[in-house]
């Protein structure tokens, strides 16, 4: 379980993105390689006292990935 901040709601949303992608990538870079399976099982996002919004872990990959190369281009 992981539990951290990746910005204020006053944040750009490139900024935002950027941070999401970065621990995205950082999360699953450092799976070890003993672990068989799905690394990734649910990821939320909520503000401080608002609604979490649950993101599918396959989705939040391949979205990490293609934000990180959208990013290196704007």
């Amino acid at each position: 379980i992981v539990h951290l901040t990746i910005g204020k709601a006053s944040f750009p949303v490139r900024d935002l993105l950027e941070n999401y992608a970065a621990i995205v990538d950082e999360i699953v870079r450092a799976k070890p390689a003993a672990a068989k399976g799905r690394y990734l099982l649910s990821i939320t996002l909520a503000t401080t006292m608002g609604p979490g919004v649950r993101i599918d872990p396959a989705a939040a990959v391949e979205a990490s990935s293609l934000a990180r190369r959208r990013l290196r281009w704007v």
